[in-house]
């Protein structure tokens, strides 16, 4: 990695990735299948279900509304009262969708299912990764930051790879027979029976989502020197008012770090327009493929896997080579042109062998998210990690949150018999507009000196050294 990092760092540094790469590996199990579960929840015997499409739909609209109010709290609570009962709190709600799929896989649970993965993901998506990084932050010096993001998000494409070779070597369904012996004389006889197991997926990501947090809680190590709480004496409405007055105070101190800097007010604009386009995307994606060209489990777990082994190698070993040569910003560009390139590869598909070759690009602008962590990083104090990196997922939120209002039914208009032309990608395409967007303020981003070096500090010391 970029600078010196000591072995204690070190250590610390991979009791933070190793459940973390067990958590987003159990999440990614349940990827490739949950197109095909819901299908045959909801619509049986059909290849399309708009019925799925809208579902999913909904989910990511209400996810993007909680999202835009949780994600800049969880990072202001993780700044004043540490990074790890936060991640303990994000990881741990994961475990109870997954759960329910293990269970039964019937109309009624999917359900169930979607609700508690809503609730899931206003905890988990964006903020699980804007705590990582201030406590990433925490640890190591500015010049090594870069670096740690890159491989933060090299471990995500790890997870994603294992997950889908699980999910690929795992049977949907287990099925075993059963034997039932009578020995009562002279009626002996021997009865089997099959049972079946469903989920086995869901079942093995259950044991992986209890795992993460309990590796946490044993080796994980908190980074923030927490305040004693003065407030102890005070009465429970007395303690109620000063809690939302705290958060109050402490929102607009953030909007104020955040409004009062250019790059990362620019950043904000960048986050947004391109979770816009991308969760336009993966919102309808699956169900486009699997219309268009009759892909099902299989196709996407090798669309998946191939993607997570190229992108550990642009994130883990190409981007610490490359961003100190050219910078984070000609990164993120290059990022979102090809994020650009796979929206319209995707949307225009003639063939099935598109898919396959457009994922090339996703190995590219994968490198937008360790991009923009270190330009958010190098441009805050230490002690505003937390709360940048929580207001720029916020403004990602927002985005996730309006695109699922155009493109669902976007998408299940054009993949009905009644589409006005024959283009199954169109919302795709339209999806490609947003990212352009995105790189027009990628363009413009000024080049911003640090916080620490605005205040004076020559270099920002790491907590733990």
């Amino acid at each position: 990695m970029e600078g010196n990092i000591s072995r204690e760092q070190l250590k610390i540094l991979v009791h933070l990735l190793l459940p973390l790469c067990i958590y987003w590996t159990a999440e990614e199990m349940s990827v490739s299948i949950i197109a095909d579960i819901t299908t045959n929840a909801l619509c049986p015997t059909k290849s399309t279900c708009s019925q799925a499409i809208y579902i999913n739909g909904l989910q990511q609209m209400v996810v993007g509304i909680g999202k835009m109010v949780v994600i800049p709290v969880l990072g202001q609570l993780a700044d004043e009262y540490g990074r790890k009962p936060l991640l303990l709190l994000i990881i741990s709600t994961a475990i109870f969708p997954s759960a329910i799929l293990a269970i039964d896989e019937s109309k009624g649970f999917v359900y169930a299912y979607y609700v508690l993965r809503m609730i899931s993901h206003i905890m988990s998506q964006g903020s699980i990764f804007c705590i990582s990084a201030a406590y990433a932050a925490d640890i190591l010096d500015g010049r090594s930051r870069a670096a740690a993001f890159g491989w933060m998000h090299g471990i995500l494409s790890l997870s994603h790879v294992l997950g889908n070779f699980l999910a690929r070597l795992l049977p949907g369904t287990y099925i075993f027979e059963a034997c039932l012996f009578d020995f009562t004389f002279p009626t002996f006889f021997c009865s089997c029976f099959d049972f079946s197991i469903l989920s086995v997926i869901f079942q093995v990501s259950v044991a992986l989502l209890i795992i993460a947090p309990m590796y946490m809680i044993i080796f994980l190590t908190e980074t923030v020197k927490l305040t004693p709480n003065l407030n102890q004496h005070l009465r429970w409405s007395s303690k109620a008012y000063k809690l939302v007055q705290d958060r109050y105070s402490s929102m607009r101190y953030a909007l104020h770090v955040v409004t009062s800097s250019s790059t990362l007010k620019c950043i904000c604009l960048v986050s947004f327009f391109y979770d816009m386009g991308m969760s336009g995307i993966s919102s309808v994606l699956m169900y486009y493929l699997k219309s268009a060209f009759d892909f099902n489990k299989n196709q996407f777990s090798e669309i998946l896997m191939m993607v997570g082994v190229g992108s550990i190698i642009t994130q883990m070993l190409v981007f610490p080579l490359v961003n100190p040569l050219v910078g984070e910003r000609v990164v993120l560009r290059i990022a979102l042109l090809a994020s650009i390139t796979y929206a319209l590869l995707y949307g225009l598909a003639w063939a099935s062998w598109v898919p396959y070759f457009g994922a090339l690009f996703r190995m590219v602008y994968i490198l937008e998210r360790p991009s923009t962590n270190a330009i958010v990083s190098k441009a805050s104090s230490s002690s505003d990690q937390g709360k940048t990196q929580g207001l720029v997922a916020g403004a990602e939120a927002i985005g996730s949150f309006l695109a699922p209002l155009v493109m669902s039914p976007l998408a299940s208009w054009f993949l009905s018999s009644n589409a006005p032309f024959n283009c199954k990608g169109f919302s795709l395409i339209c999806a490609a507009f947003a990212l352009a967007m995105a790189f027009y303020f990628a363009w413009i981003l000024p080049e911003a000196p640090s916080t620490q070096e605005e205040n004076g500090e020559s270099v920002e010391a790491p907590l733990l050294a």
